[in-house]
């Protein structure tokens, strides 16, 4: 027995009541759009400040000082005479000292006269006060998280490896400093089409051969091997590409001398998979059996002269 169709307008997309605008999601260079939520949420005013930018986060600053200066002015304004050799009717005026007021500077040429005037500058010191204490926090947040200053190579490489088509990405340690307890993760998201013909995205893990090192103080080629329990198996670069795959790289490691954890992720797209190509070297001993480590080589290719891989992939 058939199942009835669903009506016309169940067909139809549907606009959700609760979606407040489209806004772009980046994820390295992978940007994705994202319909229904809110890039800025009155609600939660520290996420908001920690995660605009530096020029945003001046503009808010600027915008908020402004405007506290300008309610202020209009209530010293609504009682003539309120602030003493003050011009009968200059806003300028009475918004210039409502910002020295608010700074707690108070040069003198300019002073409550009277007990609302008092009152309402009152008001605006401990506003003044509060406000510094906030967006001194707020700097010193901003300034105080740790960066991670990972270096990454361009493209990711699918070469040989003890006779095993491997997956390979490199990374670089671009501080002076020696990180601990270094830590890496690899996914890929692949495009996929069901058997009802349903477009589907999936995530998987890529298990690395090596994903923890205890210093990361040079380089780090991170390798997955493509064997029979890899979900790569079998994808030529074709392939990579008509499912849309791309590659996600997590890496966390913790810096001595901040004392925190640090994070960054790297993502590869399908056309950055190079086949039938390997890094070069980068890390190299000198005639005094000293390590040099050139991170200028950290996205240098050469030509893979092992099996042929791609032609026997394709087989599969």
């Amino acid at each position: 027995m058939n199942a009835p169709k669903p009506p016309a307008s169940a067909l139809r997309p549907q606009r959700l009541k609760s979606a407040p605008g489209t806004m772009r999601v980046r994820v390295g260079a992978f940007e994705m759009t994202k319909k229904g939520a809110q890039r800025y949420d009155i609600r939660d005013p520290y996420h908001l400040a920690l995660s605009l930018s530096w020029p945003g986060f001046l503009l808010m600053f600027v915008v908020f000082e402004l405007a506290i200066n300008f309610l202020f002015a209009g209530l010293y304004s609504l009682q003539p005479g309120s602030v003493a050799n003050a011009p009968a009717g200059s806003f300028s005026d009475l918004f210039f000292f409502s910002l020295e007021t608010l700074a707690t500077v108070g040069y003198g040429a300019m002073s409550p006269a009277t007990f609302y005037g008092h009152t309402v500058s009152a008001i605006e010191i401990i506003s003044g006060l509060a406000f510094i204490a906030i967006m001194t926090g707020l700097t010193f947040v901003r300034f105080s998280r740790p960066r991670a200053r990972v270096l990454y190579s361009d493209k990711a490489v699918v070469a040989t490896y003890n006779g095993r088509p491997t997956l390979m990405l490199r990374i670089g340690n671009g501080r002076y400093s020696t990180l601990s307890d270094a830590r890496a993760r690899l996914g890929a998201l692949i495009a996929e089409q069901t058997l009802e013909g349903q477009f589907y995205r999936r995530v998987v893990d890529l298990k690395l051969t090596r994903d923890r090192i205890p210093l990361f103080a040079l380089t780090w080629t991170l390798m997955h091997v493509i064997d029979e329990q890899s979900p790569l198996r079998g994808f030529t670069p074709e392939k990579l590409i008509a499912a849309k795959t791309r590659l996600f790289l997590e890496v966390e490691a913790r810096d001595p001398n901040l004392a925190a954890q640090i994070y960054d992720i790297k993502d590869y797209g399908a056309e950055e998979v190079v086949f039938g190509m390997r890094f070069a070297d980068a890390v190299s001993i000198d005639e005094h059996g000293n390590t040099i480590a050139d991170l200028r080589r950290i996205s240098l290719l050469e030509e893979d002269t092992g099996t042929n891989f791609i032609q026997a992939a394709a087989a599969e």
